[in-house]
């Protein structure tokens, strides 16, 4: 039978808590040796309980690892510095994309005729002969698509004649008629 899912939160039955630390915490020392063996690592485990009793696991010396974590962290204090400027230019290019977004929003606002209340003359003749450009440009594109529509069209039109074997003719009232070939 298979362990259920358990629901990741303080055991409140202070026995039951007990029990549970007593059992994860021989678990995780055991996981500690064993990867310490297995992978030749050098590794430090420090457990407080609730009561505050110390268990701890350590390979080699608990004193050299601290000692070697001391100073790897003493090292890594330059990058401190860097991570906290990186940081800083982080939030100011945060606060700048901010400000573009909020620029392009309104201009997006303006150019779809909504908070107009706020803009000078120039600058309504400027937004107009955007608008103007714009519209011509969807016109032109519309037109190339409705061209390309009527090209196809006609393309289609002239297979499914030579599909069908028929031919345009046009008689004496000047209208076109369609006949078979024969």
């Amino acid at each position: 039978m298979g362990r259920g899912k358990i629901q990741l939160k303080k055991i409140e039955n202070r026995i039951s808590r007990q029990v549970t630390f007593s059992k994860r915490r021989n678990g995780l020392l055991k996981k500690a040796y064993e990867l310490s063996v297995l992978c030749d690592v050098e590794m430090g485990l420090i457990v407080f309980s609730p009561r505050g009793k110390l268990y701890e696991f350590s390979s080699p010396c608990m004193q050299k690892i601290l000692e070697r974590y001391k100073k790897y962290s003493q090292e890594s204090g330059i990058s401190i510095t860097t991570k906290e400027q990186d940081s800083q230019y982080l939030n100011r290019e945060i606060t700048n994309i901010e400000e573009r977004i909020n620029i392009l929003e309104s201009s997006q606002r303006k150019m779809l005729g909504e908070c107009l209340e706020s803009c000078s003359l120039k600058e309504i003749i400027h937004l107009e002969s955007q608008a103007e450009r714009g519209l011509s440009l969807i016109r032109a594109r519309k037109n190339d698509i409705l061209e390309d529509q009527i090209q196809q069209l006609e393309r289609k039109c002239v297979d499914l004649q030579h599909q069908h074997d028929w031919v345009w003719t046009t008689p004496t009232l000047g209208l076109g008629s369609m006949q078979p070939v024969k």
